[in-house]
């Protein structure tokens, strides 16, 4: 076969530092324009992008020449530069991150489940919810590890 077909689409899910809540209702918006416009630099596709104040939710489409990893890498301290200057001197990220494969099936439920991250922490923290995520996605993880 002369070409390379594929569609590596990835549910991301990655909060800020100590969970605190830089991404106000204010900034949301360029925030996540800035996130979206870094992932098409890179050469991926932004397909959904939402949270709440102290975390952010990705559904993304990455060429076959861009690994997750590598994504984060840029991703993160880009936004973290920009964010200094444009939300708070004091803008970060945590450290990890989490990345979850999703089928094309499964594309409108998972953009559904990011554009309603408001009315889903009604009932749940991000802890509660990271840790289900990992359930669902059948991921071994030591609690006490987890936080840390």
């Amino acid at each position: 076969m002369p070409h390379t077909y594929t569609n590596f689409l990835y549910h991301i899910v990655f909060s800020t530092k100590d969970r605190y809540p830089f991404i106000t209702k204010r900034f949301c918006p360029t925030i996540y324009e800035y996130i979206g416009g870094t992932i098409r630099g890179l050469g991926g596709i932004s397909l959904e992008i939402g949270g709440i104040e102290d975390h952010v939710h990705l559904l993304v489409k990455l060429k076959h020449t861009l690994l997750v990893p590598n994504l984060m890498r840029e991703l993160k301290p880009s936004v973290t530069t920009w964010a200094r200057k444009n939300v708070d001197s004091k803008f970060e990220w945590q450290i990890g991150y989490g990345a979850f494969t999703v089928g094309q099936t499964q594309v409108e439920i998972v953009r559904r489940y990011i554009l309603n991250q408001e009315k889903h922490h009604r009932r749940m923290n991000f802890d509660q919810e990271f840790e289900s995520i990992l359930k669902q996605s059948e991921i071994d993880y030591d609690l006490k590890y987890l936080w840390k």
